[in-house]
């Protein structure tokens, strides 16, 4: 019988590297973001180092109010937080085919106008402003804002504006977030999601 044998089994000696210790954040995130029974996960991989370092403190800090996230970065110091952020930052993925638009072509045309040219009535400003002309982001802390469902995109407005998501200040996106109706987020998100990653 081999349980009498006397011999002992070792646990697997795992290898101490950032790729082994990410491996709790790829369980949710996958390497290209997925949607769970809870929401979508958000794609982390080519992120900008910065805006992921700047994220998992903000969840430290209980400017974002995710329980999940809050417990996995409570006691994780800074340094640990910027080599877990530059490390998916390099890694290179092929972004998935965008959705397919599923609003009308008024709704479609009003969130490209917002994405593109703003609304100096409602003294909002172009996405393109702040996140970049190809909507890719800008180094070291602004995202991307393509590639992501239209629902994830509405949910981090709705955060904003609802006061549940904060960044240091300025906290630019808050601003911006109350000044646009829930149509405006709807259109936005919807137009966002519709397009292509260069």
């Amino acid at each position: 019988m081999l349980l009498a044998s006397g011999t002992a089994f070792a646990a697997p000696v795992l290898e101490d590297s950032i790729a082994q210790r990410a491996a709790a954040c790829i369980a949710c995130h996958n390497i290209d973001g997925k949607r769970g029974a809870d929401g979508y996960y958000p794609r982390i991989a080519g992120k900008p180092a910065g805006y992921l370092a700047n994220q998992l403190i903000n969840f430290r800090e209980g400017r974002r109010a995710y329980p999940q996230m809050i417990y996995m970065v409570d006691n994780l110091s800074d340094a640990y937080l910027h080599e877990l952020a530059g490390y998916f930052s390099a890694l290179e993925v092929p972004y998935p085919p965008p959705q397919a638009l599923a609003v009308p072509a008024s709704v479609a045309a009003r969130g490209q106008l917002l994405v593109q040219h703003g609304d100096a009535a409602k003294n909002i400003p172009a996405c393109i402003a702040c996140h970049g002309s190809a909507l890719t982001g800008v180094s070291p802390a602004i995202p991307g804002l393509l590639g992501l469902p239209r629902d994830y995109l509405a949910a981090q407005f709705g955060a904003w504006r609802n006061g549940t998501r904060h960044a240091a200040a300025p906290d630019c996106m808050h601003k911006i977030a109350t000044q646009l109706s829930t149509d405006d987020i709807g259109a936005v998100a919807a137009w966002l999601s519709a397009q292509p990653v260069p």
